[in-house]
């Protein structure tokens, strides 16, 4: 092995927040950065063109492809969970939704032990973030992230979901992100519209075009894709620089100031185990030799669930379109003429948060699509022929708690990964109560004039107890995990202190969705860039400090 290359800083993960973390870290030219990735580009029509989100949904080449233990809360079902292989991470093939989160999420982060994580700090990084573009094209801010209103693309159906809203007096907001919006005895950021989304010009704006692609230019910038990052390697309980492989070879590379790890919720804990800091019991029967024993490593996930019920309707929806062959040769067409029509948009158009009954914050969100789809065998989602629509309810903040564990010390293959969902009569409640919110959705006047017919299970026809076992039965994760590497206190109940420094090792940072220190109440994607961009502030200050010292 030849010797291995120096870096000041190596990070881990070019996700969402690995992108974020080489441009910060980048950026004044002081600092030499190596970035490392597992995928490859995502320089493909599939992840660029919006709509091409169900392509990706279970392509190996761009997607971990994970799958969930038996999963006793959802029937013993194992659950499939894509997770982004790729540059870009899971923002090259998430469905785009920019959601911030609510404020109480991010209070709640504070009152973990994730001090200065609290709303009013981390709206200031949002604002910084974000470049927001309206309907009408008025651009407001100035950040790196492209935030578009779409609703002038969106599909005619789709007034339909916010017209039930206001029959239902649930407010209708323009912007689902701005936290000033309330209207009488309504809660701020409580009701539903269109959703906002990181697409410009008709394509995907992920974290790699939003912070990778500029910082690339920069002399001080490395990155290498491909490559499977082993362990990292340490002394004295420091991080001193990792181990990787690529194109079949081990090869080392050197940290002089730290190594980030931003590789997921997933992966995070899986590379923290690997080398050796974890819960002893667990490394050993893999032989891996124990650096820390750290119990809480994998511990602490989260994740959103949600049910979905389908309806067959007496209107166009995009099923029209992108159900049969020449719609989805039109919008083809449409697309790659001038980057317009239904191909442009996300899938998914209206949302909202909303309470059930008696909560004093919004605890669901919804999910309303103009479209109907199956899973085929292989994982690839099929649009019906017939014209439908989707109605969808997610609990926001669950408190279920489940784990990621190694089933291998080979680094190449997949942990194990419970969900324990539903497993607390809080979740539980909060599932029926969800359900609820939807069978009043459905019935609506809105709704049930552009209804030819409610496909089974009929949510309508379920008390109770049948809408838990319905929840068990159908509902699956909204692609969210979260929270097992966490903020907090201490090592007892944490992994990462509040400047996302792990517990008892030096020089060795997590930064990604696994830091959250409880889920948030929306998409994630949104808060992980936040997270990475605050946290690379604070890497800044402490490595500038040690420089200055």
């Amino acid at each position: 092995m030849t010797e291995a290359p120096e870096f000041d800083f190596i990070v881990v993960g070019a996700g969402s927040a690995g992108c974020v973390l080489a441009d910060k870290l980048s950026e004044n030219g002081r600092f030499t950065v190596l970035v490392i990735e597992a995928g490859g580009s995502d320089r493909k029509f599939s992840i660029k063109m919006p709509m091409g989100y169900g392509l990706t949904f279970s392509d190996g080449r761009v997607n971990w492809k994970y799958q969930t233990e038996p999963d006793a809360g959802l029937g013993g079902k194992s659950g499939y969970w894509p997770r982004g292989k790729v540059i870009g991470g899971s923002s090259s093939i998430n469905a785009m939704a920019y959601m911030r989160g609510l404020p109480h999420d991010f209070d709640d982060w504070e009152k973990a032990g994730a001090t200065g994580w609290d709303w009013e700090a981390v709206r200031a990084t949002y604002e910084e973030l974000e470049t927001v573009v309206e309907a009408d094209g008025t651009v407001r801010g100035s950040g790196p992230v492209i935030v578009s209103d779409l609703k002038n693309a969106m599909s005619p159906f789709s007034r339909h979901f916010l017209e039930a809203a206001r029959e239902l007096n649930w407010p209708v907001l323009d912007d689902l992100n701005d936290a000033g919006q309330q209207g009488m005895n309504h809660h701020p950021n409580e009701g539903m519209g269109y959703m906002r989304a990181t697409v410009r010009n008709g394509q995907r704006w992920s974290a790699a075009d939003a912070f990778l692609r500029p910082a690339q230019k920069r002399r001080n910038l490395s990155i290498i894709s491909g490559a499977l990052v082993e362990r990292v390697l340490m002394r004295d309980r420091q991080a001193t620089g990792v181990r990787y492989r690529l194109n079949g070879s081990v090869q080392e590379a050197r940290a002089r100031r730290e190594v980030i790890l931003s590789a997921g919720a997933v992966d995070s804990p899986k590379l923290l185990m690997l080398s050796g800091i974890g819960p002893a019991s667990d490394l050993g029967k893999h032989g891996i030799d124990v650096v820390l024993n750290h119990q809480q490593v994998g511990k602490g996930l989260q994740d959103h669930l949600a049910v979905s019920h389908f309806y067959w309707a007496t209107e166009p929806t995009l099923n029209s379109l992108l159900g049969r062959r020449t719609g989805q040769v039109r919008a083809g067409v449409a697309y790659l003429l001038n980057r317009s029509g239904p191909l442009s948009v996300p899938v998914n158009q209206v949302s909202g948060y909303l309470r059930t009954a008696g909560a004093p914050v919004p605890d669901v969100q919804v999910y309303c699509n103009p479209a109907s789809y199956a899973i085929l065998p292989e994982g690839t989602p099929k649009v019906d022929r017939d014209n439908g629509f989707l109605l969808c309810v997610q609990p926001c903040r669950p408190t279920s708690r489940g784990w990621i564990a190694l089933s291998s010390a080979d680094p190449s293959a997949q942990p194990r990964i419970q969900p324990n969902s539903l497993s607390t009569p809080e979740d539980q409640q909060i599932a029926v109560a969800a359900s609820r919110l939807l069978q009043q959705l459905a019935q609506t006047s809105s709704l049930r004039n552009v209804t030819r017919a409610r496909r089974a299970p009929d949510i309508l026809e379920m008390n109770d107890p049948e809408l838990l076992d319905n929840f068990r039965q159908r509902s699956g994760t909204v692609y969210h995990p979260s929270c097992t590497c966490r903020m907090g206190d201490s090592q007892d109940v944490s992994v990462t202190d509040s400047r996302l420094r792990v517990h008892g090792i030096g020089r060795l940072r997590v930064i990604d969705a696994s830091a959250f220190p409880n889920v948030t109440s929306g998409n994630t994607n949104a808060p992980t860039m936040m997270l990475a961009a605050r946290a690379a502030k604070m890497v800044m200050e402490d490595n500038s400090a040690q420089a200055a010292a």
